[in-house]
């Protein structure tokens, strides 16, 4: 899109985002529309760390008596982080229609607080697990385990003040930062208190 365009409604039409190459979804992330935002780049993240924590423990079954349960645990966060891509993508895109006709803008933000912590819920299960791994897992991959951890902490604080500002009071504000807290707690247990 150049510059002298406007950008399209992030309602309309929102792509399906996970069928996109990774060069093409990172050009949507930096173009001039409004979505895919932050919540969906968290979502990925959170995906992403989940699929690398998949790999440790697939590879960890020599080290690890529980390596095939947690990589079904893994897939199945994956599974879970991998559609709030587009969901946050949509819900953001109600909120921008609800505040260009001025109706419905408190429901339409409450909706866009719960995409987020979805995310933040499943990202600090996802940095739990990584961390799990980083110190049972196969010890060639304990990288990748640390990797996941960090980059589902990141995701995980990130939606979790996505819901502070869309919704900053409440019980998902609060849960929200209970989750972003045991993401940082999974990591502090891989990094010690960097």
């Amino acid at each position: 899109m150049s510059g002298a365009e406007t950008p399209r409604r992030a309602s309309a039409a929102v792509e399906e985002y996970l069928d996109l190459p990774l060069g093409r979804f990172l050009e949507l992330v930096a173009s001039r529309r409004p979505a895919p935002g932050g919540g969906s780049v968290a979502a990925a993240v959170v995906a992403a760390a989940a699929g690398l924590a998949g790999m440790t423990a697939r590879l960890s079954s020599g080290h690890l008596d529980a390596a095939p349960d947690l990589s079904g645990e893994a897939d199945r966060l994956r599974e879970e982080a991998a559609p709030l891509v587009r969901a946050d993508a949509e819900a953001y895109g109600r909120v921008l229609e609800a505040r260009r006709s001025r109706e419905g803008v408190h429901e339409a933000l409450s909706e866009a607080a719960e995409v987020p912590l979805q995310i933040a819920g499943v990202g600090a299960r996802v940095a739990r697990l990584a961390a799990r791994l980083a110190g049972e897992g196969n010890p060639n991959l304990k990288g990748d385990a640390i990797a996941a951890v960090l980059l589902a902490e990141a995701a995980t604080s990130a939606a979790a003040e996505l819901v502070r500002i869309n919704e900053p009071e409440g019980e998902r504000v609060r849960q929200a930062g209970r989750f972003a807290r045991a993401a940082a707690e999974a990591r502090r247990t891989v990094t010690g208190d960097r």
